[in-house]
């Protein structure tokens, strides 16, 4: 398998992708990210279509890997927080309830899309104390990712129920993607 290009600089993507098997190089695309859609899915893919694009067309021939997460509450999206109290509004607003995890993945090469999906996962947590959340919130884990958590950390224990692929949750849905590659004819 030729080694492709992770737009990305997400330490947890490139565990999975360690983790696959897949050889890959980072390099962090630094793209604008621009939402035009509405549509959690579309939006996923229109942001990870964005990332790969910017890396590919300065590495021609080169297979370039892009990927977004969102978190979906009530249809309103969470992105990162900016600050620690937003992470505590968040997880305060999600706690004891569900949400969704969207993951966007496209592979680009010379800037033409060879594939985009994204995958969706339903994740619901355990009703939280203030205190909890704030401890969680003051260990710094929250401030990198959607939704203000990490589901493979610390958070784990906040987590009840899962629906759908936990990688994807982690921000690559790594099987899906394998078989993305290999219906691609990039996997030999």
């Amino acid at each position: 398998m030729e080694k492709i290009i992770l737009a990305s600089g997400s330490p947890r993507r490139r565990e999975l992708l360690e983790q696959a098997g897949i050889p890959f190089e980072v390099i962090k695309s630094d793209a604008e990210e621009v939402i035009t859609k509405t549509e959690p899915g579309e939006i996923v893919k229109e942001l990870s279509r964005c990332k790969a694009q910017m890396v590919a067309a300065e590495h021609p021939g080169r297979l370039v890997l892009g990927a977004d997460t969102i978190v979906v509450l009530d249809g309103r999206v969470l992105g990162k927080p900016k600050t620690k109290e937003h992470a505590v509004q968040m997880l305060q607003s999600m706690q004891g309830r569900g949400h969704q995890v969207y993951t966007g993945v496209t592979l680009v090469r010379d800037t033409q899309e060879v594939c985009s999906f994204y995958e969706k996962t339903e994740v619901v947590f355990y009703p939280m104390t203030d205190s909890a959340i704030r401890s969680y919130v003051e260990s710094g884990d929250c401030m990198d990712k959607a939704g203000a958590y990490g589901i493979q950390g610390r958070f784990a224990v906040h987590i009840k129920e899962i629906h759908g692929d936990f990688y994807n949750v982690m921000g690559l849905p790594i099987g899906r993607l394998w078989q993305e590659l290999k219906a691609c004819g990039m996997l030999k």
